[in-house]
């Protein structure tokens, strides 16, 4: 059984509540009666619904007690605000552990993929904490922080936004010794009238939470770098670089087949296998590396963990899937897109080698404010470069596209993900490489589930 991580008069007296009920130990922390364990303290955060209302499927889940704002079944702690009673619980996790050393992620594109990657190592090192799934924003970061055990050594914490301001109150909660950007792009550019450059301001917020004299990784191959590192050396950060250039603390050399990284770190020679392909992937390790030295892990252990770690679902992750016309590969990365991480799969999908087509099935990118319909026809360029045989396109935005691909490359188009997919799996041959792409609010993921369903030996899950 998992140790004990809160006890109710510990919490009671960390989020200023008044306790109903028994004494009781909590072992965890959820917010989601779908997800939550035996012993967990439940959170009561209202949404749709008033969330008192899943106080009786918490507790049949054998929660141990819950935070609310009004007398419930069960323990429990009332207090005035549950979110700020999740803050206080988090930032007091955070104060009671002051050994852990605390690294934190952003980026408009591979937080998530970065962030568990650098989980990996920390594991390895030691005992450790990390955000699960996406966890960044303005619920995840104070939950993850109060799940995190006294006696932590070594912790990641992914940070996302969708607007101005929003990093800044989540980094400071987190207080880490070292951050992390793994690049700035046009992403969420619909909050910012100033586009990119709104962006990469926003990025730099993560400095302001910055222990003072600590770390910050940058990508010196994306444009905004100089930018970046001004913005941390203002505020008394120690700049690390990774990117292709010899002046880099950590130089991406080659990335031979696509998984091999040959890398130059601090004026040493690197040479290790890497789970996930592609040259952005070759950078993305090398961030990794320098977050997990930053929080003091051996580079022998980094590199192991990194070399074993594997991609997460519906972020590049492959599949042979046993399909009724024969053996198809499958390469899930439809849990988000935008234009960076699209050209940057397809780059990968050009690069290997297959005997069959290389086929590509694309659904929305959200969220790219006026210059989407651009945005989506200017892909065609990556797709051409690629050397993509067939192109399945779904959503409005994606017809821009469509309208640009010459009539040899068209697989074929609708209006929505569920309409795509019986002319994606009609059109399937054996040997074929199919990458599905997309952003979640556009379904990609269901086409990517519908693929895996052809499975004859394993029942068709991701």
């Amino acid at each position: 059984m998992a140790d004990v991580l809160w006890r109710s008069h510990e919490i009671a007296a960390v989020v200023a509540g008044a306790v109903g009920g028994a004494d009781f130990e909590a072992r965890g922390v959820s917010i989601d009666t779908r997800s939550l364990s035996k012993g967990d303290l439940f959170v009561v955060l209202d949404g749709v619904r008033d969330a008192h209302d899943f106080i009786p499927a918490a507790l049949a889940a054998g929660a141990a007690g819950s935070i609310t704002t009004r007398p419930v079944d069960g323990p429990h702690i009332i207090v005035k605000d549950t979110l700020k009673a999740l803050e206080s619980l988090g930032i007091a996790a955070r104060a009671r552990a002051p050994q852990c050393l605390r690294g934190a992620v952003t980026g408009s594109v591979g937080k998530t993929g970065v962030t568990q990657a650098i989980r990996a190592g920390l594991i390895a090192a030691g005992r450790a904490h990390s955000s699960v799934e996406s966890y960044n924003n303005h619920i995840g970061v104070p939950l993850t922080l109060a799940r995190m055990a006294a006696d932590c050594e070594r912790a990641v914490f992914e940070i996302g936004m969708n607007h101005a301001d929003e990093i800044e109150p989540l980094v400071k909660m987190v207080a880490p010794v070292a951050v992390a950007i793994t690049t700035v792009g046009a992403v969420h550019v619909e909050n910012f009238p100033d586009g990119e450059a709104g962006v990469a301001r926003a990025k730099a917020e993560i400095f302001k939470g910055l222990s003072p004299g600590g770390i910050a990784i940058l990508n010196a191959d994306n444009r905004w770098f100089d930018y970046l590192k001004t913005q941390a050396q203002r505020a008394g950060a120690v700049v690390r670089s990774f990117g292709t250039a010899s002046q880099c603390d950590a130089q991406l050399t080659d990335i031979a087949s696509g998984r091999r990284v040959q890398a130059i770190i601090d004026g040493e020679d690197f040479d290790f296998e890497i789970q996930q392909p592609g040259v952005h992937w070759g950078l993305n390790s090398l961030a990794v590396l320098l977050m997990l030295q930053a929080l003091d892990v051996e580079r022998s252990t980094a590199i192991a963990a990194l070399s074993a770690y594997a991609p997460l679902g519906g972020r590049g992750a492959e599949h042979l899937v046993h399909g009724p016309v024969g053996d198809f590969t499958l390469v899930d990365d439809s849990y988000n897109a935008n234009p960076i991480s699209v050209v940057a799969a397809l780059e990968t999908l050009g690069a290997r080698s297959t005997s069959g087509r290389r086929i590509i099935a694309l659904t929305d990118m959200l969220e790219l404010g006026p210059d989407a319909a651009s945005a989506h026809a200017a892909l065609v360029q990556a797709i051409e470069a690629a050397k993509v045989d067939q192109v399945f396109c779904a959503g409005p935005l994606m017809k821009y596209l469509w309208d640009k691909l010459p009539p040899t490359r068209q697989g074929g188009y609708s209006n929505t993900a569920a309409d795509l997919e019986p002319q994606l799996i009609a059109a399937l041959k054996r040997g074929d490489v199919v990458l599905v792409k997309g952003s979640k609010g556009s379904r990609a993921h269901a086409l990517a589930a519908a693929l895996a369903a052809l499975d004859q030996s394993s029942g068709g899950t991701l």
